[in-house]
């Protein structure tokens, strides 16, 4: 890995453990050389970011952080995962609560 892309991503794990201080998620990193917290984390392919609502193990969701999310600015990216995040959380509040 480049050493540009891997501090990049370093910023983005950074900036992502910062704003998410909420303890209904859980976040699996399968980052190669930057940060690898997933049990089942696939080194070969893109890096990820596996999101669970620790209200129900059972549901989960995988931010990819393909290369067209790449392009963007370390802080850019964080935001676009912090709001997938809370998207996500909304998403599965609204289905419990029978929405």
């Amino acid at each position: 890995m480049e050493q540009a892309l891997k501090e990049k991503l370093e910023k983005i794990v950074e900036l992502v453990n910062n704003a998410m201080v909420d303890p209904d998620i859980d976040l699996d990193y399968c980052i190669p050389e930057v940060a690898t917290t997933s049990e089942s984390c696939d080194v070969t392919g893109v890096p990820y970011i596996t999101v669970k609502y620790s209200e129900n193990k059972y549901v989960e969701r995988k931010i990819r952080l393909t290369d067209t999310y790449l392009k963007n600015t370390p802080e850019e990216i964080a935001n676009l995962i912090t709001f997938s995040i809370e998207q996500f959380k909304l998403e599965i509040d609204g289905t419990q609560l029978g929405g």
